[in-house]
């Protein structure tokens, strides 16, 4: 019903999903017609992946968070959930048509209040966050061609014990697999060596989705 997380057989990942929290009905909902999109569905982030981010959003204790792609919703959900009392979340995307579903199932979890969405380029909606502004939790989500520039700016607005959470750089194993050298692929290589040798940050890739690198100051 779901992506799976990278190396996981169907077995196994059967037995992560049974030893998780569950979808409850507005997100198994949300999944379902995330399905009716065809392969774009694909995008849509593991419900374990989800709980995660959720349950990282509440342990830093995040009072504004900031999303960069938010597709149909899922992974802002789970973000929105997770934000302390008085929290907001900022998410950024390009599709009126897919932030239409994300709303409409905002609205059924009771978060769109806590949930501000700008419709254009992320970095356009980064760039117009003042200096000051303290992010305690990022999510990176989008066209992959950005994501340095996406990571730049959030970085310097990054609270001092925020976190970047980065999806999909491991790319399907594709990282490694030096016969593919399509845009998309080369984007995350460029992007993990980027963050791999910034002196700036501590990070780590989880193999949870399709890889999910967490970011902290140094």
């Amino acid at each position: 019903m779901s992506p799976r997380s990278i190396g996981l057989d169907a077995p196994l990942n059967d037995y992560v999903v049974e030893h998780s929290s569950r979808p409850d009905d507005v997100q198994r909902q949300l999944i379902e017609r995330t399905e009716t999109l065809g392969s774009a569905s694909g995008m849509q982030i593991a419900p374990e992946q989800g709980e995660f981010l959720r349950m990282l959003t509440s342990m830093v204790g995040a009072r504004f968070a900031v999303e960069v792609g938010t597709f149909t919703g899922y992974s802002g959900l789970s973000i929105a959930r997770g934000l302390t009392e008085g929290g907001r979340l900022l998410c950024c995307d390009v599709s009126e048509e897919w932030t239409n579903i994300a709303r409409e199932h905002w609205d059924l979890a009771g978060v769109s209040d806590r949930i501000e969405l700008q419709i254009g380029p992320g970095i356009a909606s980064l760039r117009a966050l003042p200096v000051d502004t303290a992010v305690d939790l990022a999510f990176i989500d989008a066209d992959k061609g950005g994501y340095v520039d996406y990571y730049e700016e959030l970085l310097a607005r990054l609270s001092p014990n925020g976190v970047i959470c980065v999806d999909n750089t491991l790319w399907s194993g594709r990282v490694v697999d030096e016969s593919e050298t399509d845009g998309n692929t080369e984007a995350i290589r460029r992007f993990n060596d980027h963050v791999a040798a910034d002196p700036r940050t501590r990070q780590v890739m989880v193999p949870i989705g399709d890889g999910l690198t967490i970011i902290r100051h140094a």
